[in-house]
């Protein structure tokens, strides 16, 4: 028996030990990135879990005309707090930094009882499910922000902002992919099962937010980001710091300080994130009345997750190879890959086109935000870094609240869908290419911290 023991203990230990060595690596144990990694996995799979157990119930228990009220309902009390508290969630997290550990940990715990909850209304489907379901939701959107502003915090020796991103973005990637078999498992033996599941995996990642370091919640160094510019604020950073300069005008600095770069990073991965948000919605109810090609919905539903699964792992993959090239390019060429695929969609609406517009979808929002990281890390001074991070991190979730309102609310065609979907991106386009552009042609002064 003893040895029977030790053969089902090993391979769980060698996984463990192997996992420990992967997120740990390159001085990430040391610095407290690699139990920061290890929390985000935790997260990514309690969320797979929920998504498994939601998934038939929320699009399929009910008629569509009846589901499509009722999350549209929710979802617009759901982006009327984000609109109200987007000038709110940074400025908060600037006056209170010494509980970003307190803060993960109670999007764990949020989740964890919201799981309980929907253990009983999963079933039949009741009305109770919709609001519990996009106050998970909100609950990861809220992990992210704060996960956005303590990352710069562990950062290891030598390893770039952009770089530590796609290492924490990617180990949740892979565990998604881990729960999502375990959670189709534990729906095989009911439909409560996958939330039993995700309640026991957040209760872990409630207690692994306190395991982070301390500094995590220290605010030494740190000023508070602000959007608008104050007195002095229209002027170069490097004008600023030049030899005579009135410095008493520029003593709370805010993200125009860095010129245009970050801005027009931010206004294009709004864009790209409202097109996530809209996909996400619209193809939900669209493939569920209207499957693709003669499919059945579930077969079309699987073809869009998986395409956009796939995306957002190559985006991330992609992401970290290019970290030392121009992020202003990047972006710029993310908004016209994913302006073509949506424009192609919409010309073409089928099986290959919906699955290469979910695809490119999932990589252009997955390289739009690594660049946009890298350009926060550059051009961002480190005193108002992490703040800056919350403050963008805020604006791009409302961005896929809103453009999975417009995507609740559309009728469902799917040629009309993809025209929106294509004015979404159109429209960051039209307003940050050039910008973009210009500012990689001329370079972008490097800040330092005085």
């Amino acid at each position: 028996m003893r040895g029977l023991g030790r053969a089902v203990h090993r391979p769980p230990a060698a996984l463990g030990r192997g996992i420990r060595r992967a997120t740990h690596a390159q001085g990430a144990g040391e610095s407290g990135l690699g139990k920061l990694t290890e929390l985000h996995m935790i997260n990514s799979a309690g969320d797979m879990l929920i998504t498994m157990a939601l998934a038939s119930t929320v699009f399929f228990a009910v008629p569509t005309g009846e589901a499509r009220g009722r999350v549209a309902l929710y979802l617009a009390v759901t982006l009327a707090p984000f609109v109200l508290l987007a000038p709110v969630i940074g400025p908060l997290l600037d006056r209170v930094p010494h509980g970003r550990r307190a803060a993960m940990a109670a999007t764990m715990l949020g989740r964890a009882l919201l799981a309980l909850l929907l253990t009983g209304v999963v079933a039949d489907g009741g009305l109770a499910l919709y609001p519990a379901a996009l106050g998970v939701l909100v609950g990861s959107k809220a992990y992210n922000i704060v996960r956005s502003a303590v990352v710069p915090r562990l950062l290891p020796p030598r390893v770039a902002l952009v770089k530590a991103n796609s290492r924490v973005t990617l180990a949740g990637l892979l565990a998604t992919g881990a729960a999502a078999p375990v959670g189709a498992g534990l729906h095989q033996i009911g439909p409560q099962w996958p939330l039993y599941g995700a309640f026991a995996v957040f209760v872990v990642g409630l207690f692994l937010a306190f395991t982070l370091p301390h500094h995590v919640d220290s605010a030494k160094g740190e000023h508070k980001a602000r959007l608008a510019a104050a007195a002095g604020e229209d002027e170069p950073w490097m004008a600023r710091h030049s030899p005579g300069h009135d410095r008493r005008a520029a003593r709370r600095p805010g993200l125009r300080t860095v010129g245009a770069s970050v801005l027009n990073g931010l206004v294009a991965n709004s864009s790209v994130r409202a097109l996530s948000g809209f996909l996400t919605f619209f193809l939900a109810f669209l493939l569920r009345e209207h499957p693709l090609d003669g499919r059945s919905a579930a077969f079309s539903l699987a073809v869009a997750v998986a395409a956009a699964g796939a995306g957002n792992a190559l985006g991330t993959s992609v992401g970290a190879w290019l970290r030392a090239r121009a992020p202003e390019v990047i972006i710029a060429i993310v908004l016209v890959l994913a302006l073509v695929a949506t424009v192609a969609a919409a010309v073409r609406f089928g099986l290959v086109t919906v699955a290469a517009v979910a695809a490119c979808a999932g990589s252009c929002q997955a390289l739009a935000k690594l660049s946009l990281d890298a350009l926060i890390q550059r051009d961002v001074p480190e005193q108002v870094r992490t703040s800056a991070f919350a403050r963008s991190e805020t604006l791009v979730q409302m961005s896929w609240v809103a453009g999975g309102a417009v995507g609740i609310l559309l009728p469902l065609n799917g040629t009309l869908g993809m025209s929106v979907g294509a004015c979404l991106v159109a429209a960051g386009a039209v307003a940050t290419v050039r910008g973009l552009l210009a500012a990689a042609r001329r370079g972008t002064p490097h800040p330092r911290v005085a």
